[in-house]
């Protein structure tokens, strides 16, 4: 099978606007980590352009990576297929446990020390490690108090895992099923119109029905509304993986979904900025024009990289294997360097763009360290030795999250 670039550029390229958005949190007047003292809502519908995708695109795209990988397993003798889910189980859970107890620290201290919490913390990040390790449940505020240990960002990772357990049992105990759903989507889904319409009406269904009741946790266990959004991209995007139809009509309907991902991200800006916030009446309307939005852009960005086709080179077999430990070091990094660079009071205007060029540069520099230290290289979900000459399909990567 002949690897999918565009997906590649389309994950790395993901997770790139994944720093961004993040960046983009602490100048916001969402409640996050911690937040600038200039933080308010001028950035915020630009925020929006990405809020309502850029995740389930990561999914999508995790998904058909996930099916690119078990048709391998499947090409394999019957003894090798088990071990697929301990290799990943392995890839996934052993950088998320080093995350949760190492990388993950630092984001609580600096949240505590950003003072939400009455009479602050002054002694000092080994203290409050200790504290972290043991599940310390006192750091309480009036929105309650901060759970420890937490995976923060890499919530990810956990849904990724669970998803890929889930989709690994469908596999082994209704093969058949598998195969007739994904011929069905094959041929239900090969015009444009079709590819667009009916997972935006899903994806808005959902929104509508779930959101107002649920929310978004990150939580895993009662994450209901984000379960049902993200698991059903993760087994969509196994489920189209070698189904070429599909992936032709995104091509084809890519300058629509282009327009209509436009046109619903200036409807919810415009529902964003009304003060008081939209009728009652109206939510259902935007829960809609969320789930089009959603979709929309994901079939754009699928359907112009599958146009454009780009092909390999050396910037990309850099950065296929850099992701993953990027992504695990990103929050921790901007958080860090957030709050080095506060005493300085610089412009956000100038301050941002540094933060920007300060988490890409640390990031991509620990990555150089973590793939030179063999003990590390595990920890961060690549494999203990380099891998060779890259073929095969995306998902053979070892940065493949």
């Amino acid at each position: 099978m002949q690897r999918r670039h565009d997906l590649d550029w389309v994950r790395v390229c993901a997770f790139g606007l994944l720093v961004l958005y993040h960046v983009g949190m602490y100048y916001v007047s969402w409640d996050w980590h911690v937040n600038s003292p200039h933080a308010g809502p001028a950035l915020e519908p630009l925020m929006l352009a990405s809020a309502p995708w850029r995740l389930s695109l990561l999914f999508l795209v995790s998904g058909a990576a996930t099916g690119f990988l078990i048709a391998g397993a499947e090409s394999r003798a019957t003894h090798a297929r088990p071990r697929f889910l301990a290799a990943r189980s392995r890839f996934l859970l052993l950088p998320l446990l080093f995350g949760m107890l190492v990388v993950v620290p630092p984001q609580s201290y600096f949240e505590v020390l950003d003072s939400r919490y009455p009479g602050g913390y002054h002694d000092g990040f080994l203290a409050f490690w200790a504290r972290y390790l043991r599940g310390d449940g006192s750091f309480c505020d009036d929105d309650g108090c901060l759970v420890l240990p937490t995976w923060n960002h890499l919530w990810f990772v956990a849904y990724l895992w669970v998803y890929t357990a889930v989709l690994w049992a469908l596999w082994r105990r209704g093969r058949p099923w598998l195969r007739r759903a994904a011929a069905m989507l094959g041929r239900c889904l090969c015009h444009p119109a079709a590819v667009l319409a009916w997972p935006a009406l899903y994806l808005g269904l959902v929104r509508a029905g779930l959101a107002p009741r649920f929310g978004s946790t990150h939580a895993l266990a009662d994450d209901w509304y984000n379960h049902a959004q993200y698991f059903t991209v993760f087994l969509f995007g196994y489920l189209i993986a070698h189904q070429a139809p599909v992936w032709d009509a995104m091509a084809r309907a890519r300058r629509t979904a282009l327009v209509l991902w436009l046109g619903c991200w200036a409807v919810l800006v415009a529902a964003h900025v009304v003060a008081g916030g939209p009728p009652a009446w109206l939510r259902p309307i935007l829960h809609m024009a969320w789930g089009l939005a959603q979709w929309s852009a994901i079939v754009a960005v699928l359907g112009f990289a599958r146009q454009w086709a780009p092909g390999d080179g050396p910037v990309l077999r850099y950065l296929v294997p850099a992701v993953f430990p990027v992504y695990i070091l990103h929050q921790t990094a901007i958080v860090l360097a957030a709050w080095q660079l506060r005493p300085l009071a610089l412009a956000p205007a100038f301050e941002g763009p540094l933060l920007v060029v300060l988490t890409f540069a640390s990031c991509l520099g620990g990555y150089e360290l973590i793939r030179r230290i063999p003990v590390l290289r595990p920890l961060f979900g690549l494999r203990r030795q380099p891998a060779g000459q890259r073929t095969g399909n995306p998902a053979t990567t070892p940065a493949e999250p």
